[in-house]
């Protein structure tokens, strides 16, 4: 059983800028695959941001790109998403999840099925 566990999330206005953090403790996830993604009550839960093991392959959502920023660093076992030019729009809880799958690791990943463990989501509300 993999935990992962998300921080970082809370209330902004709109311009501001939030940093989500993922960590898992007692595991190491630096070899594969992960994501973010966030979910809309009501709604399906959607893609915003995946990096493959090493984040030589990255993915944005059209809807966050030049905004947001997925990174990863591997030495801390640590996955973020810098989220900056925050919108209303933006407002969902995020949730980080892992692929343990050394064969999907050399690349990113967009769908849910795709994706093993997930983080319990942080709340993040964007205010006009």
């Amino acid at each position: 059983q993999v935990q992962l566990v998300e921080s970082g999330g809370g209330q902004v206005q709109a311009g501001g800028s939030l940093r989500l953090s993922c960590a898992a403790p007692g595991r190491t996830f630096s070899s594969f695959a992960m994501g973010w993604f966030r979910q809309v009550p009501g709604q399906e839960r959607v893609i915003v941001a995946a990096t493959s093991w090493n984040g030589a392959k990255i993915y944005y959502a059209d809807s966050v790109k030049g905004r947001f920023t997925i990174f990863r660093d591997n030495a801390k076992n640590a996955l973020y998403l810098q989220m900056d030019s925050l919108k209303p729009e933006d407002t969902a809880v995020y949730y980080c999840a892992v692929s343990l799958s050394y064969y999907n690791a050399n690349s990113y990943h967009t769908g849910t099925d795709d994706y093993d463990y997930w983080g319990q989501g942080t709340q993040v509300t964007v205010s006009s």
